[in-house]
């Protein structure tokens, strides 16, 4: 089958490679319909993770099952599904306690707990940047879709950025009638940002420098902030009387730089205590690492960031962390997008055959205006 698959840093190529098949009882296998090129792929297309060359990458999928176990009951053949990119065995302390993302059987790397597809230090899992893709714990992790191709750009986003952006407001302990400020209007912060109306935001800011991405947050009615013409948090103090907003979501990560391109891996955190108010919650979804050889500093290579922490236990503001268990909300967000209310969708810039992958990761990382979301079909 092709598959996308990274050799090295600035390299990824579509090749053949084996087909998946079922390992275990409770495996199924997958024919991908739509996988997407995340903004989390692009630290390891950077060469800014540990990932091992030969991976084959994608965490965002969805498809039609194919194949399952003798152990799997409830999902059938021919169903389809959206893969949280998440790989949770269900029954270990953290899997039974809603934290899917954090499952302590699924990754054997030492130090890291919670297993994923293609991805750099989260299991030997390949991705579903693929034809196929094998499923462990299928009837624990796959989540039913209606029948047919209606809503396929909206249920692709399923399986990772939509609750990953509901999950950064939620982390930040968000309350209908709150103003949210997001940090980082890529695809992440742009969920977020909709997450936030959705759930009956008085006023969500988002916070960019790229205009493709500015006026997507304001074609769903946020108020864009453009930190290329001025320091964000004294733009969102002078927009809240100097209150600062109540609520604030970091999603731009450790590559975090300011406006002239230079990275300040502190840069969002800090700017985030500034924004929000006293008593505030800020909720980080933004990609953080453990090591980061790339960084500019000592400190941050071992992932020590010296952010303004001092500020942040003076203002008495909380923070919540850690990536998003999809489970905890794909249902609802299916549903949401079911009955009209939620329409992720709208950050879909391209959608590309499979074979055009590499065309699709260079155009991205190179955030060329308008390539705000890359969807990509194996089957062409």
């Amino acid at each position: 089958m092709k598959a996308v698959v990274y050799r090295g840093p600035h390299s990824v190529s579509v090749e053949d490679v084996a087909e998946p098949t079922i390992e275990a009882p409770t495996d199924a296998v997958v024919r991908i319909t739509t996988t997407n090129i995340c903004g989390s792929d692009l630290h390891m297309y950077e060469g800014r993770t540990s990932v091992e060359e030969g991976k084959v990458l994608g965490h965002e999928n969805m498809g039609v099952v194919e194949e399952v176990g003798p152990g799997v009951t409830r999902v059938k053949v021919g169903d389809r599904v959206s893969v949280p990119f998440n790989i949770a065995c269900g029954s270990c302390r953290n899997c039974t306690t809603g934290w899917t993302s954090f499952c302590t059987r699924t990754n054997p790397t030492e130090g890291v707990d919670g297993g994923a597809y293609g991805y750099a230090n989260m299991g030997p899992y390949a991705g579903g940047q693929a034809e196929l893709l094998r499923v462990p714990f299928a009837d624990f992790n796959l989540l039913e879709l209606p029948e047919g191709e209606e809503y396929e750009n909206d249920f692709t986003m399923l399986s990772d950025i939509f609750p990953t952006g509901w999950h950064g407001v939620e982390l930040s302990g968000f309350q209908p009638g709150d103003r949210v400020a997001v940090f980082g209007g890529g695809p992440v912060g742009l969920m977020a940002a909709h997450s936030a109306m959705i759930r009956g935001a008085t006023e969500v800011f988002v916070v960019d420098q790229q205009p493709d991405r500015l006026k997507l947050a304001e074609s769903i009615g946020a108020t864009p902030v453009d930190f290329s013409r001025g320091d964000p948090a004294e733009q969102l103090l002078d927009a809240t009387h100097g209150i600062g907003v109540d609520r604030g979501v970091e999603a731009v990560g450790y590559q975090a730089h300011d406006h002239s391109g230079e990275e300040h891996p502190e840069l969002v955190l800090d700017n985030l205590v500034r924004s929000v108010r006293t008593t505030g919650g800020i909720g980080v979804v933004g990609v953080y690492v453990p090591e980061d050889p790339g960084a500019r500093d000592e400190g941050a290579k071992e992932g020590r960031i010296g952010w303004q922490y001092g500020q942040f236990f003076t203002k008495g503001q909380s923070m919540g962390t850690g990536q998003a268990p999809v489970k905890r909300y794909n249902r609802q967000l299916r549903d949401l997008i079911i009955a009209g209310r939620a329409t992720p969708s709208f950050i879909v810039s391209h959608e590309l055959p499979l074979t055009e992958a590499v065309s699709g990761y260079q155009h991205f990382d190179r955030r060329d205006d308008g390539w705000t979301k890359v969807l990509l079909r194996p089957a062409g």
